[in-house]
C-alpha cells in the first residue's frame, strides 16, 4: 500500500524551505508542521494535495477528536488538536497560492480546519502549571549521589539549570568556554549554543545559594583539571555506553561529545525528582521558579528588568519593555548586589507594585519632556 505521494513530497519540501528560510522557523517548529501534515496525509491515504476539498478538513477534525495520545492513553487534548489544525490551515492557505494549485484549491476552504469557538477557547485557555519551589529543587540536588563521574555530571547539570535558568536545548550545546566561573556568568552565544530564537546574551548566576554554585564550580574544575577537557569540549558531556561485566550494554562514563538533543537532560531530571520522592518538574519549570524568586528579591523596575534579561527575554512583564535595556556592566553590578543577603519584603517585591512604580516614572518622564 502506498504511503507517500511523489507530488506531495515535492511541494512539502518547498513549504518546509519556505518556513525555515522565509519565516525563519527553527527545525523543531518545522518538524511539528511536518508531523501535522503527515497525520493528515495518512488519514486521506496519501491523496494528491491538488484534490483537497473542504469536506476532507471537516472529516479530519472528527477523526482527530477520536485519536488517542500514545503516551497518556487519553484522547488528544484540545491544545494538540488546535495546533495540528492550525498548521494544516496555514499549509493549505500557502498551497492555494502556489502555481498548479491556485485553480484547484479555494483559499477560504482552509478555514474549515478551525475548531469550534468553544473548543478553541478550551485549547487556548491559560493554565497555571505547577512550579517547583526553591526548597524542593535544593532538596533534589542535596539527595543526588556524586560518587561516579556520571552522578557528578547529573548533579551539576541540575544545579547549573537552577543557577542560570538556561533552557535544556542550550545546556545540551554549551561548551566549557561559554562558562566563566570567576565572573559568575554564562555566554549564550547563538553561533554555537541552541538558544531560543537564536538570541545571544550573557546570563549571570542567580542568587540561589553558594552551595549550588560550588557544585557547578567543582564540576568545571574536575573537567578541566581532572579530565583535561579544553574550551571546545562540552560542559555536560554525553554518556559513554559499553559492554558491562554482565554482558549487556550499560553506562560506563562520559565522552568528549555533546548531546544531540535535550532528551537525556529531561530523563536526568525525571530520575532526580523520583529519587527525592517528588513529582517530576521539567528543566523549563526552573525558569518559572527563578521568576518567582525575582518577584520576591527585586525591589526596583531596573532590578527586575535585569532579572528578566538574565533569563534571555525582555518580557517577563510586558510593562517593562519601555524601560529600556539594562547595560551589561550595570547588569553585572546589580547581580553582585543581589548576591548579598537581603531581607525579602512582603510587599516591596510585589510585581504589580513594581509595574505601578514604572508607570509613575514614565508619566513623570513624559511631563518633563513636554
Amino acid at each position: 500500500m502506498r504511503k507517500h505521494h511523489p507530488g506531495n513530497e515535492r511541494i512539502k519540501r518547498q513549504y518546509f524551505v519556505f518556513l525555515k528560510e522565509a519565516k525563519r522557523q527553527d527545525e523543531s517548529s518545522v518538524d511539528a508542521v511536518a508531523m501535522a501534515i503527515s497525520r493528515f496525509e495518512a488519514y486521506t491515504k496519501w491523496r494528491d494535495f491538488k484534490s483537497f476539498h473542504f469536506e476532507q478538513a471537516v472529516s479530519f477534525k472528527m477523526y482527530l477528536a477520536k485519536q488517542v495520545n500514545q503516551q497518556t492513553g487519553k484522547v488528544l487534548s484540545k491544545a494538540t488538536m488546535n495546533s495540528t489544525l492550525r498548521y494544516l490551515k496555514t499549509f493549505v492557505q500557502w498551497l492555494a497560492l502556489q502555481p498548479g494549485f491556485k485553480s484547484r484549491i479555494n483559499y477560504t476552504d482552509a478555514e474549515y480546519f478551525n475548531l469550534s469557538g468553544k473548543d478553541a477557547r478550551v485549547a487556548t485557555a491559560r493554565r497555571d502549571r505547577p512550579v517547583p519551589t526553591l526548597e524542593q529543587v535544593r532538596q533534589v540536588i542535596s539527595l543526588m549521589p556524586s560518587e561516579s563521574v556520571l552522578q557528578q555530571r547529573n548533579r551539576a547539570l541540575i544545579a547549573f539549570t537552577l543557577l542560570t535558568g538556561a533552557r535544556d536545548s542550550a545546556i545540551a550545546s554549551l561548551k566549557l568556554k561559554h562558562i566563566n566561573m570567576q565572573a559568575g556568568s554564562v555566554f549564550q552565544d547563538a553561533r554555537e549554543v541552541k538558544t531560543k530564537a537564536s538570541k545571544t546574551f550573557v546570563t549571570y548566576f542567580f542568587p540561589v545559594g553558594d552551595e549550588i554554585a560550588q557544585i557547578v564550580r567543582e564540576w568545571v574544575t574536575y573537567l578541566r583539571v581532572g579530565l583535561l577537557f579544553g574550551n571546545d569540549d562540552p560542559l555536560f558531556p554525553k554518556t559513554q555506553v559499553g559492554l558491562g561485566a554482565s554482558g549487556v550494554f550499560e553506562a560506563s562514563g562520559i565522552l568528549r561529545e555533546q548531546w544531540s538533543n535535550a532528551t537525556p537532560i529531561r530523563k536526568i531530571f525525571c530520575e532526580a525528582f523520583a529519587l527525592a520522592d517528588l513529582p517530576y518538574f521539567n528543566p523549563h519549570s526552573f525558569r518559572k521558579t527563578l521568576v518567582q524568586l525575582g518577584e520576591s528579591l527585586c525591589q526596583s523596575p531596573e532590578e527586575f528588568k535585569a532579572w528578566s534579561q538574565n533569563l534571555g527575554h525582555e518580557g517577563v512583564l510586558t510593562t517593562f519593555y519601555s524601560y529600556g535595556e539594562v547595560q551589561e556592566n550595570r547588569q553585572a553590578e546589580i547581580f553582585k548586589t543581589l548576591q548579598k543577603p537581603r531581607s525579602i519584603s512582603q510587599n516591596g517585591g510585589n510585581v504589580e507594585e513594581l509595574a505601578r512604580a514604572l508607570a509613575r516614572e514614565m508619566r513623570v518622564h513624559s511631563k518633563c519632556e513636554t
